[in-house]
Order: C-alpha cells, then structure tokens, then sequence
C-alpha cells in the first residue's frame, strides 16, 4: 500500500468519492465545506490515495476558540476500505498528516468525531494510536436513523401508536399548515422561535448569519428545505432539514411552547419524511438522541419524539482527542465544566 495525501479541489471528484460510501454524513459534504469558509474558518479538503486511487477523504477545519485551537474532523474521516489492517494504515498516515498541520497552524490537539460504528474493535483503533475520549462532543455520536423506501402505509404503520395517531388528527386539521421554503427572509422567522427555544430549554444557540450561512452553502444544490408549520396562519414551529446524497437530515428545529398541545411539530416531520422519499432517499437521520433511556436527560424529551416515527439508534465511536501540547488539558477542564453546567 503506498499512500499519499493530495489535497482535493474537485468538488465533483469528492462528491462522487462519497456516493460510494455506504457510512457518511453531510458534515464530510463538499457544501459543509463551504459554509465553514463562510463562518471565517481555515479548512482543508484531503483526499488519501493508494497509487492513484482514491480511498479516503477528511474533511478538516481548524478550530480558534477562546478554549484553545484545534484541528478538527468532523463525522470523518471517511474510509472505504474495509479490510481492518489497512484501514489503520490509512487512519495512522492520516494522523501524521494532521500532526504535521497542527505544528504549522499552532494547534494544541486535534479532534476526530468518528464515523465508525460504536464496538470494541474501533475503540481499540483510536486508543492504540494515543487518542483519548474528549470531554464534550461537537456533532452527535448516537443518532436515530429511519429507513425510508417503504411505502408511506408501512411507515406510518412502524411508527409508535400516538405518534401516527398525531399525525393523522393534524392532517385533519384546517388551522395546520405545512410550507416548505428556500427564502432566506423566511430564516429571520425560523430564528425568532429558534431562540425562544433556546431560551426555554438553556442553550446557546446559533446565529442568524451562522443560519443564513448553513442555508445559503447548500441551496445553490437544492440540498437544504425550510419547513414551517403554522397554527391558524402563526409560524409554531419551524425546521431545518439538509437532503444530501439520498440521505436527509433533521438539523435543526424550533417551536413555540404555547402550542405544545397542537401536533404542528408531528405533521412537519412528516412532511419532511414525505419529501425524502421523493428526492430518492434511503434513510432519514432525526441527527442526535439521548445515550440512554433517562428522563432526566436534557434531550430526555426531544428524543421520545424522534423515535416514535420508528427506526433504530446508530451509535458511534466518541469524539476523541489527541493532545499535543500541554495548553490542551485547559481545554480539556473548560469543557467539563461546561458539559457539567449543561447538564449533560
């Protein structure tokens, strides 16, 4: 195996790379990329070789926080090899890689939220290569994944009983409404019940420019929808949803806490189910849920709601870090602290 990294200006070239892979999220996406040139960050886009083929790709986006700096990949790095032995040979000679970066940009650690399924081979993988388990994740490690080539029947049918029985009482409801949009004026509504849904459940959310951004990176694709669902013609909810590579995900949602009791939320989640289908889409990933099964989670709530349309958990390898200098361990106790306040 004679590996060399080279790095990729082609958006088809690594578009098309990822097409292949059956294990990947919109966060390894040539328009993730994009947007996070647009939120002023430094990115690189790899591609690993094998001679001339093309075996993997990482995503990696240096970090500048008051926390520390960092060079992170995120949901990566994406490999397609599946012969283990040179799987970790690809993954080492990524790392020198990265090791080799972080001297140059001044980086105390690097961070890698894996895409490798949760089991004790690929734990193993990171632990022998010096990695630790970093104190807070950035993108989810346990997520909830549908299936979506049945029919609309048998979804609806896998669903948990309420949770059908919602949908179809708000389908028989003339005061809910369901439009789907790509304006970007319609963003400045998603972010006014965004952040009174921020406010109500204690996190800090993202900024209009960071939505405008998000949205705008992937429109020109038609890759991203606004969905907005309206109670007696008032915006209630309101969700973000990136349709990439016949997979979509639920990215972001808000709702108004005065209408909790009208099933606005189950009727647009549906929808944006609905709409998966037609674009082609095997799977839609609800993003993250609880590790566990406890009521006193945080997301405890949220995720009840997500599996009652059905599917099954998809847990990942945890966000690890590799230190590399001593400037990390402040990171390391501002995280925890911060991850303690949250709760989480």
């Amino acid at each position: 195996m004679e590996l060399k990294i080279i790095e990729t200006t082609n958006k088809e070239i690594w578009e098309n790379f990822l097409l292949e892979c059956q294990e990947k999220t919109f966060l390894q996406s040539w328009n993730w990329a994009e947007f996070q040139k647009k939120e002023g960050n430094k990115i690189w886009r790899w591609g690993i070789y094998d001679n001339e083929n093309l075996t993997a790709v990482a995503l990696v986006i240096k970090i500048e926080a008051k926390r520390g700096t960092f060079l992170f990949v995120p949901h990566g790095p994406i490999i397609k090899i599946q012969d283990l032995r040179l799987k970790i040979q690809a993954l080492i000679f990524l790392l020198n890689k990265l090791k080799e970066t972080s001297r140059e940009e001044k980086a105390s650690f690097i961070r890698i939220a894996p895409i490798f399924e949760k089991n004790d081979e690929n734990i193993k993988i990171f632990k022998d290569l010096g990695f630790k388990n970093a104190p807070i994740h950035m993108h989810p490690e346990v997520t909830w994944e549908l299936d979506v080539t049945s029919s609309e029947e048998d979804l609806l049918m896998g669903m948990r009983k309420t949770t059908r029985y919602l949908i179809r009482q708000a389908q028989k409801n003339n005061d809910i409404q369901i439009t789907q949009t790509q304006n970007p004026e319609d963003l400045k509504i998603f972010n006014n019940i965004y952040k009174k849904t921020a406010s109500r459940h204690h996190f800090v959310p993202f900024s209009l420019k960071y939505l405008e951004d998000e949205s705008s990176s992937f429109r020109d694709d038609n890759q991203i929808l606004i969905f907005l669902g309206k109670y007696k013609n008032e915006v209630v909810a309101c969700n973000m949803i990136v349709y990439w590579q016949n997979r979509g995900f639920y990215h972001q949602g808000a709702s108004l806490s005065k209408y909790n009791k009208i099933p606005v939320s189950y009727l647009m989640q549906w929808e944006a189910i609905k709409e998966a289908k037609k674009r082609g889409c095997q799977l839609y990933n609800f993003w993250g849920i609880a590790p566990t099964d406890d009521e006193n989670h945080p997301w405890a709530g949220l995720s009840l709601f997500k599996k009652g349309f059905g599917g099954r958990k998809k847990e990942y390898v945890k966000t690890q870090d590799l230190p590399l200098s001593r400037k990390y361990f402040l990171t390391y106790i501002f995280e925890k602290l911060r991850k303690a306040k949250r709760g989480l």
